[in-house]
């Protein structure tokens, strides 16, 4: 696409993420012309990888549930064509360990039900009976949302939407160091205990554990097939173009201008941006001003600092399993809201073996919670392939400082890892701010609060007759949680009966 281009389509779907992604590719195999437009220099929204070293870094996929024969998302990517062409290394049966400060005792979530209850039974013998109603409640809750199932109906029960995780968990039992286990991988939904609803919970987590798998050399080739399976079917997609301005006319989106000067036409349009940045594209006068100015107001769940290291060779020993560590198990609570002094109280541990020396480590990362009010100093600045702009020295002094105290965190559980560190490259939230284009850089879009569920829902089909939401901020996030979201989104376009129909007979 040329400066100054004038096209028409179908369907023009803004940002590249997963979401937009799956919903270009099903309204493509209904035979409509579709075109999406991405700002950046490479497509995937969070499915983006970058290279240091000849090393392959994930920038948000570092492990995916639900791809398992007949599973849920193992279904959904079957129908949109990916599935038999994904590179999958299932992980070991206990995918993620949880561990609490100096203590040598770390708990296993092992994936399949049965696994599930049987490993942290070996541990908390007295609270089987526990366990096992913990795994019937995440699959009814899971159950309350049709779509998660891949099923026809309505979903959304009050009881289950305004439950809060810390009021299941206090029902549940009285242990309160299972109860710190359960909720110890809270880091895959940036969970507050009194506000955020048991339902988030338990989408996040019911999928790894009925299936867990990492994507060999990262999560990018889901956008790369997806991008094949679209053009396959006739459709189009430009990177480096920004769309800067929807003009509206007659109630109805008609163009999308992009920063390159082109005017690209569409009868249809998908937003898969920021739901605030959606409706600024659009203009606060073409909505209900109590609509916008709810968007514009809700709160975003916190950011992420994210450590991609280079270990010596044959150093450090292999774990295929993710580590979720916290400096105590009170502080599982409150991780994603912890005070600047308190940092970094969590952190989730994951490793690559090297190919070269089966057994050991090659690369690692470590992610832990980041406010955006640290970094607000440099707010002002972008940096990106696209638009590079030096932060400043003190920007790099944060970084270092910031690298240097989450390894010491490190050090006290694993000291070989922190002994054999090479290099280090970092992320912070102006970073996913600028490549994923989340307001302040924000993890999972914006807080659902069980005390009003209502308020914080964005629903995919806005009161504008042609323009339609999806990405994060819709339903869910997530791997699965986007698809779905993608799913809910073309349904309203489609029809959804007609569209289950369809993904259940593929």
């Amino acid at each position: 696409m040329t400066g100054g281009t004038h096209k028409q389509y179908d369907v023009v779907i803004v940002g590249s993420g997963l979401g937009g992604l799956v919903s270009a590719v099903i309204l493509a195999k209904e035979g409509l012309r579709v075109c999406v437009l991405e700002k950046n220099n490479q497509f995937g929204g969070n499915l983006q990888t970058f290279s240091r070293n000849k090393k392959v870094f994930d920038t948000g996929v570092h492990y995916i549930g639900s791809l398992g024969d007949g599973q849920n998302l193992y279904r959904y990517f079957s129908y949109v064509g990916i599935m038999s062409h994904l590179r999958l290394e299932p992980m070991p049966t206990v995918f993620d360990q949880i561990c609490f400060g100096d203590e040598k005792v770390c708990y296993p979530i092992a994936q399949g039900y049965d696994a599930f209850v049987d490993y942290l039974s070996a541990y908390f013998p007295t609270e089987r009976s526990a366990l096992i109603k913990y795994i019937a409640d995440l699959q009814y809750t899971c159950k309350a949302f049709p779509l998660y199932c891949v099923e026809d109906g309505e979903g959304y029960a009050p009881e289950v939407i305004s439950l809060s995780v810390k009021d299941y968990f206090t029902g549940l039992t009285d242990n309160e160091r299972l109860r710190a286990v359960l909720v110890g991988n809270n880091f895959l939904y940036a969970g507050e205990d009194d506000k955020t609803p048991f339902y988030v919970h338990a989408l996040a987590v019911n999928s790894y554990i009925q299936s867990a798998y990492r994507c060999v050399l990262g999560g990018s080739q889901i956008s790369k097939l997806l991008i094949r399976e679209l053009r396959k079917l006739g459709g189009e997609a430009y990177k480096r173009e920004e769309v800067t301005k929807l003009e509206v006319e007659g109630g109805k989106i008609y163009s999308a201008l992009t920063n390159n000067g082109n005017q690209v036409r569409g009868d249809l349009f998908v937003m898969n941006t920021d739901p605030k940045r959606a409706l600024q594209l659009v203009g606060k006068e073409h909505f209900r001003k109590a609509f916008y100015d709810r968007i514009q107001a809700l709160s975003v769940t916190t950011s992420s600092f994210s450590l991609h290291g280079i270990l010596q060779p044959a150093k450090v020993q292999y774990k295929g399993h993710n580590i979720y560590w916290h400096q105590n198990a009170n502080s599982v609570w409150h991780a994603a809201t912890y005070q600047k002094d308190d940092w970094a109280n969590m952190f989730m541990l994951s490793m690559t073996e090297d190919s070269r020396h089966p057994g050991y480590a090659d690369t690692f990362t470590v992610l832990t919670y980041m406010h955006f009010d640290e970094v607000e100093a440099w707010e002002d600045t972008m940096n990106t392939v696209i638009h590079p702009e030096g932060r400043g020295a003190a920007y790099e002094s944060f970084k270092a400082a910031k690298t240097e105290q989450l390894l010491e965190k490190m050090k006290r559980y694993f000291p070989e890892l922190v002994e054999a560190v090479n290099r280090t490259y970092v992320s912070t939230p102006l970073s996913y701010r600028d490549y994923i284009g989340m307001h302040r850089g924000n993890l999972y879009g914006h807080i659902k609060d069980a005390r009003d569920p209502l308020k914080t829902f964005v629903a995919p089909k806005t009161k504008i007759e042609n323009l339609y939401l999806t990405g994060h901020g819709i339903y869910m996030h997530g791997i699965l949680g986007v698809t779905v979201g993608a799913i809910a989104t073309c349904s309203e376009i489609l029809g959804k009966s007609y569209l289950l129909e369809k993904i259940r007979g593929a």
